[in-house]
């Protein structure tokens, strides 16, 4: 049925108007009670892991990546629809109108999607706000959400570190883990910061701004996500400096700039094979003890379980659910589920 309802209404809009609608129906069903709590009864995965990283037992290992829910405005209705875990932004500390539209593309030959958004949001406050409330009620105690933190287009490199303290200082105190965004294409100057000089000191403010802004009881773990496009010895670097400096781990890849489509990042099935890559190189290199969330070009249970076999813990998406549909999360966390019972 959504197949068909892509074919032949949803590829003709605007991909952005589309998205716009479809974030729309998802929060309006998750606001009547009866509704969401029969699709969550029928989405929602078993229970899954206890991440010991995080603290906390998710319903499974299959989360939505950054850039979906921008503001943190449909969390309810994203879990409803059997995501383990949510990860909402990039949030940067002031609001901002991201690029001149148009700005989001698919890529219908390859399933992908291209998009130059530029951290459109509407800042750390408003989002800290709606997450404080959310956490007020029993259900968001409950729900596992990450928070993806950026600069403003119009921070300079060398502030960037104050940028990025900023959110971690606003935003902590309601995140289950915070993730360092260094790796979008879309912000002038932003992939620079994935060098190690460059990177050290925006992990360490984040590091200590998160630390400060909790009680002494509780840690909120920080990881950093990267570029699929780093050549393998960054890769290395930035395991390296991600163990001498404590964080909790790595999320791994961002979209791709490798491609002759026009500005902006592709996401996708073309990011698979670096995406596994970059995950496989990251267990081997950061050993058992840090968190690897893999991203990038999951489309079925089978995409899934190859980052699973290359060495992720979590596994994120975000364009599958473009072409795939509302019941693309619960399939796949319930293949995982699956799979982990028989094993």
């Amino acid at each position: 049925m959504y197949h068909l309802l892509f074919r032949h209404v949803l590829r003709r809009l605007d991909p952005e108007r589309a998205h716009e609608l479809a974030f729309a129906a998802i929060r309006a069903a998750a606001a009547v009670p009866g509704l969401r709590d029969v699709l969550a009864r029928v989405l929602v995965a078993p229970s899954g892991p206890v991440l010991p990283v995080l603290g906390r037992r998710l319903p499974g290992r299959f989360g939505l990546a950054a850039g979906f829910d921008k503001d943190a405005r449909g969390v309810r209705g994203l879990t409803m629809l059997g995501f383990a875990f949510v990860e909402v932004g990039t949030i940067t500390p002031r609001a901002q109108p991201g690029n001149d539209r148009p700005r989001l593309w698919r890529v219908l030959d390859v399933r992908g999607v291209r998009n130059r958004m530029g951290f459109n949001n509407h800042g750390a406050q408003e989002a800290a706000d709606r997450l404080r409330r959310l956490r007020a009620t029993r259900w968001g105690r409950d729900v596992v959400i990450g928070v993806n933190i950026g600069k403003n287009k119009v921070t300079p490199d060398e502030d960037a570190p104050q940028d990025y303290a900023a959110c971690a200082r606003l935003l902590a105190p309601f995140a289950d883990y915070l993730v360092v965004n260094v790796s979008s294409p879309n912000t002038p100057g932003l992939r620079a910061l994935q060098s190690v000089d460059a990177l050290r000191p925006v992990l360490r403010a984040t590091l200590d701004a998160a630390a400060g802004a909790v009680p002494r009881s509780r840690t909120v773990p920080v990881l950093v996500k990267i570029a699929p496009d780093l050549a393998d010895d960054d890769v290395d670097a930035v395991a390296d400096l991600v163990a001498e400096l404590g964080l909790a781990g790595v999320v791994a890849v961002n979209t791709t700039v490798d491609h002759d489509l026009g500005e902006g990042g592709l996401s996708g099935p073309p990011v698979l094979p670096r995406g596994l890559e970059v995950v496989r190189r990251l267990r081997d290199r950061l050993g058992p003890g840090a968190l690897v969330v893999g991203v990038g070009g999951v489309t079925d249970a089978e995409d899934a379980r190859a980052y699973r076999r290359a060495g992720a813990d979590l596994v994120q998406g975000y364009t599958g659910f473009v072409y795939e549909g509302p019941f693309w999360a619960s399939r796949i966390n319930r293949a995982l589920a699956a799979e982990e019972d028989r094993a």
